[in-house]
C-alpha cells in the first residue's frame, strides 16, 4: 500500500532538492612527511595552467565571486572579467597590496575592537569584582546586596559584553565591506576551524578581540605552523580548552618543585585549638592534567580523526602543553609558560621523543611534529577543499593539495592556489554546489543590495537568529561546512523570510533605493523586473520554477501558511551536540555574566527594528514607490548586550507582503539560486 504523505511534504522536499547537491564518496591519498619550523614568506606563485575549465568565462566569474568572497556587489563581476579571473585571484592571495582604508576607517569606530586584553580587563572590569570592589569600599562584606549593587552590576555586565558586541559587529562589516575579500572569508574559514566559545566563561569576552585581530588574521594566509602557534599560545583557546590550568600529575616532575602544602592538624579539636572554630569552607582547586586541548590538536587541528595518532599520543601531546597558561592581571595579558606546572619528564609523540629535563620546548616541538605530519597536509587540504570546491572533493584535488602543503612547508596562500586554480574548482559539478551558511547569506544578500555597513549589532544578531552566531558554536569542531548540515524546512523558510525583510528594508542599512539597478527597473513590466533582478542578483540563471515564483509573487512554501519559528535551529545537528561532546570542564559552563538574556533581536514578525533605514542612509526615492511597506522605527531591538544573539531561539517570524519590485527582489534573495554558492 503506498504510504500516505502530510499535506505540502512534496512541495518542501522538491524545494530543497533545489539546495542541496548530490555528495559523492571520496577516498584520500597520502603524502611524504616533513620535519622543520616554517618560516613565513612571500612566495612567488606558479604559472596557471587553464585547461581543462569547464565553466565559461563569465561562470567562471561567478565562481569566483561565490566562493572567493562573501557574494557579488554591483559592478564587481564586470570588474573582475576585465581584470581576468586568475590575475585577481593573484592580487587578493596578497592582501597587503590592496587599499582598504574605506574598512579600517569603519572598524576605527569600534574602541574595543583595538584594544589589548590587558586594557579591556582594566576598563571593563567583570562584574564579580565590580560587586567586590563596591562592597569592600563600603565596608558593607556582610550585609545583604542591595538594589544599588544588582544595578551596578547590571551595568558592568553591559559594558563588558561590549568588546563581543564590537566585535561580532565588526565580523559582519568586514565581510561585507573589504576590498581584501579573501582575506575574509580565509579569516571565517579559520576562525571556525579554530573555534572557541563566548559563553565559556566570564573572561572570554577579554579574549575574543586578540584572537580574532592578532592571531587568526594576521596568518590567515601565511605559513600553517605559524598560525598553529599562535593559536596554542592565543588566551581564548587556552582557556577554551582548559590547558590554562592543566598540570603535571603528582607522580611526574616538574621544572620547578611544587609548593608543599602547609601541615594541618589531624583532628578537629586539634584545629579547634590552633585556629579557633572553622570558617566556611571553600573548594579547593584540583590541578592535574587536562587532555582537552590535547585531543581536540590532534583531532580537529591538525591530523583528524583518522590521522594515525592514538589515545597514549593525546596524553602525551596534553604532557607536552601542561604549564602553558594565561597571565594573570598583575603579570600583563597574554601567554605565559609556567614551570612549576609542567610535566619535566620525558614523553612519546607519534614516534618522535621528547627527552626529559625540558620545559616550554616540548610544545614547540609537538606543534612541529604535527603541522609536518602527513595527515595534516591531507586533513587541512580536505577542510579547504571542501569550503571552496564541494562538500565531497576529489581524491585528486585533495592530494594535489595535500603535496602543495608539504612542498611549500604549510604555506597557506600557496594551497590556496593550488585549489582555486585547479579544473576541479572550475568544473559543472562545483558551480553552485554548496549551500551558504546563514552568516553568508546575510552578507551576501547584504552586498548584493550595495548595502551600508551595519554599525549596531542587529545584523549580526539575525545571522544569530537564522542558526549561526558568531563564535556561538558551544563544540570544539565549528560550524558543518556541508549542505545537508544546514537545511530543513525552518531554515529554508527562515532565508525566504530573510530575503523579504531585506527587501522590505527591515534589516540595516538594506533599502532597495541603494540598489543600483533600481532606478532603471521601477518603471519596467513585471516581465523586465524579473529578468533585471535574475540578470543582477541570481547570475543570469534561474530555474523554471524559480522564475514562475518571481512572476507570480506566489511562493509555494509560503502559500502553506508555515512559519519558520518552530523548526529554525540550524544547523540541524544543534552546535552543542555536533561532534558528540562539550566542553564543559573547569569553568566551561556558561555563567550568568555571559549576559545570556541580554537584549532581544531587532527584526520581529513585523519587521521593526530601532535602527531605521534613515540612519543608514536609505530611503531617497520612499518605500512605497519601491512597493516595500515603510518601516516602523519606533520598534526597539535591545541593546545588543547579548553578545549578538538574541534571548530566544526561533525564526524570523511570518513574510512582510510586498508588491512590485521590492517583492521580486525579497523572494530572489530567497531563492534556490541565490541560497547556493
Amino acid at each position: 500500500m503506498p504510504m500516505s504523505l502530510p499535506p505540502g511534504t512534496l512541495v518542501v522536499t522538491r524545494w530543497r532538492a533545489l539546495f542541496l547537491p548530490v555528495l559523492g564518496g571520496m577516498a584520500i591519498a597520502g603524502c611524504a612527511p616533513h620535519l622543520g619550523r616554517s618560516q613565513a614568506t612571500a612566495s612567488t606563485l606558479p604559472p596557471v595552467v587553464d585547461a581543462g575549465r569547464e565553466l565559461t568565462a563569465d561562470q567562471q566569474v561567478l565562481q569566483v565571486l561565490n566562493r572567493l568572497t562573501f557574494g557579488a556587489r554591483p559592478g564587481e563581476a564586470a570588474r573582475i572579467r576585465a581584470m581576468g579571473v586568475d590575475r585577481w585571484i593573484g592580487r587578493q592571495l596578497n592582501p597587503e597590496s590592496i587599499d582598504d582604508r574605506e574598512t579600517d576607517a569603519f572598524v576605527a569606530r569600534f574602541p574595543t575592537y583595538t584594544e589589548s586584553i590587558e586594557q579591556l580587563q582594566r576598563e571593563y572590569p567583570p562584574p564579580a569584582k565590580v560587586l567586590v570592589d563596591r562592597r569592600t569600599s563600603a565596608g558593607a562584606q556582610a550585609r545583604p546586596v542591595s538594589r544599588d549593587d544588582s544595578m551596578a552590576v547590571q551595568a558592568a555586565r553591559r559594558a563588558a559584553n561590549r568588546a563581543v558586541v564590537e566585535l561580532q559587529t565588526v565580523r559582519v562589516a568586514r565581510a561585507e565591506l573589504s576590498q581584501r575579500e579573501l582575506q575574509e572569508v580565509m579569516v571565517d574559514f579559520w576562525l571556525n576551524h579554530f573555534t572557541v566559545y563566548d559563553r565559556k566563561g566570564a573572561q572570554m569576552r577579554y579574549f575574543l578581540p586578540s584572537f580574532e585581530r592578532d592571531v587568526i588574521r594576521p596568518h590567515a594566509l601565511g605559513k600553517f605552523r605559524d598560525l598553529l602557534e599562535a593559536v596554542a599560545k592565543s588566551p581564548a583557546m587556552l582557556f577554551y580548552l582548559d590547558n590554562w590550568e592543566s598540570a603535571a600529575d603528582s607522580s611526574e616532575p616538574t621544572l620547578v618543585p611544587r609548593p608543599q602544602p602547609r601541615p594541618q592538624p589531624r583532628t578537629i579539636v586539634q584545629a579547634q585549638m590552633v585556629d579557633g572554630p572553622p570558617a566556611t569552607p571553600r573548594r579547593r582547586r584540583e590541578y592535574g592534567l587536562n587532555e582537552n586541548y590535547g585531543r581536540e590538536l590532534l583531532e580537529l587541528h591538525t591530523l583528524g580523526v583518522d590521522g594515525g595518532y592514538t589515545q597514549q599520543d593525546v596524553i602525551n601531546v596534553a604532557r607536552a602543553l601542561t604549564g602553558w597558561s594565561i597571565a594573570r592581571p598583575p603579570e600583563g595579558s597574554g601567554f605565559r609558560f609556567r614551570p612549576r606546572f609542567h610535566d619535566a619528564a620525558s614523553k612519546v609523540v607519534l614516534g618522535h621523543t621528547l627527552p626529559a629535563g625540558r620545559g616550554i620546548e616540548d610544545g614547540e616541538d609537538v606543534l612541529d611534529i604535527v603541522a609536518h605530519h602527513p595527515s595534516t597536509a591531507r586533513f587541512i587540504s580536505l577542510k579547504l577543499c571542501q569550503r571552496f570546491v564541494g562538500d565531497a572533493p576529489s581524491p585528486e584535488l585533495v592530494n594535489r593539495a595535500a603535496a602543495t602543503f608539504t612542498r611549500t612547508d604549510g604555506d597557506i596562500r600557496q594551497v590556496m592556489w593550488t585549489i582555486v586554480t585547479s579544473p576541479e574548482f572550475y568544473a559543472h559539478s562545483a558551480y553552485r554546489s554548496k549551500v551558504k551558511s546563514p552568516f553568508e547569506v546575510v552578507v551576501s544578500a547584504m552586498r548584493a543590495m550595495d548595502a551600508a555597513p551595519d554599525s549596531t549589532p542587529k545584523t549580526a544578531e539575525i545571522i544569530a537568529r537564522m542558526g549561526e552566531p558568531i563564535f556561538g558554536h558551544q563544540a570544539p569542531n565549528g560550524y558543518p561546512e556541508t549542505g545537508e548540515s544546514w537545511m530543513n524546512t525552518g531554515a529554508i523558510l527562515n532565508r525566504i523570510n530573510f530575503g523579504l525583510n531585506v527587501a522590505a528594508q527591515r534589516v540595516p542599512g538594506a533599502s532597495i533605493d541603494r540598489w543600483p539597478d533600481a532606478r532603471t527597473l521601477i518603471t519596467a513590466s513585471r516581465t523586465a523586473q524579473v529578468d533585471g533582478v535574475v540578470a543582477a542578483i541570481l547570475g543570469g540563471d534561474a530555474s523554471p520554477d524559480t522564475r514562475a515564483i518571481l512572476l507570480s509573487g506566489e511562493h509555494p512554501l509560503l502559500a502553506m501558511g508555515a512559519t519558520a519559528n518552530d523548526d529554525a535551529a540550524a544547523p540541524s545537528t544543534p552546535p552543542a551536540a555536533a561532534g558528540g561532546r562539550r566542553v564543559t570542564n573547569s569553568g566551561a559552563q556558561p555563567t550568568a555574566d555571559a549576559g545570556a538574556n541580554d537584549g532581544a533581536m531587532g527584526v520581529s514578525s513585523t519587521g521593526a527594528s530601532s535602527t531605521g533605514a534613515s540612519s543608514t542612509g536609505a530611503s531617497t526615492m520612499g518605500a512605497s514607490t519601491m512597493g516595500a511597506p515603510a518601516m516602523d522605527a519606533g520598534s526597539e531591538g535591545g541593546d545588543g548586550a547579548s553578545g549578538g544573539r538574541p534571548a530566544g531561539r526561533g525564526g524570523l517570524g511570518r513574510a512582510p507582503q510586498l508588491q512590485g519590485l521590492a517583492q521580486v527582489v525579497g523572494l530572489a534573495l530567497g531563492a534556490p539560486e541565490f541560497q547556493r554558492r
